[in-house]
């Protein structure tokens, strides 16, 4: 006969835990506000706005871990590994799709743009 826990017992557990969670939690929001209270003040890095080349660069290697994500996930499911299901597998494998595909219209877009600057009389 398989023993089973007292919903009232695992419910208490999950409490307890959480209420861990939440502590440690604000204990580390106090230490990061502490640390920046007693930190001296020194010269305030400006926000620099980053170029379109590094959004652009940003982008495309975010899609090129997608894919590489991807691809991992896809082996391992081939190879039969437990902990990977063909849900999380055809997730991935839109996300990557949708992704490039974003990426190409944009690619395609900045093309344009360029010929259309490159085609104005001066």
């Amino acid at each position: 006969m398989v023993q089973r826990a007292d919903i009232n017992n695992v419910l208490s557990e999950m409490r307890n835990l959480r209420a861990q969670m939440m502590q440690n939690q604000r204990m580390d929001n106090d230490l990061a506000i502490r640390g920046q209270v007693d930190k001296p003040s020194g010269p305030e890095k400006v926000n620099e706005t980053p170029g379109f080349g590094d959004m652009l660069n940003q982008a495309v290697n975010k899609v090129n871990d997608l894919q590489s994500t991807t691809g991992e996930l896809r082996t391992a499911y081939e190879q039969g590994d437990p902990n990977v299901d063909i849900t999380r597998v055809m997730i991935a494998s839109q996300k990557s799709s949708v992704a490039f595909d974003a990426l190409s219209q944009v690619r395609n877009r900045v093309v344009k743009a360029y010929e259309d600057i490159m085609n104005m009389p001066i």
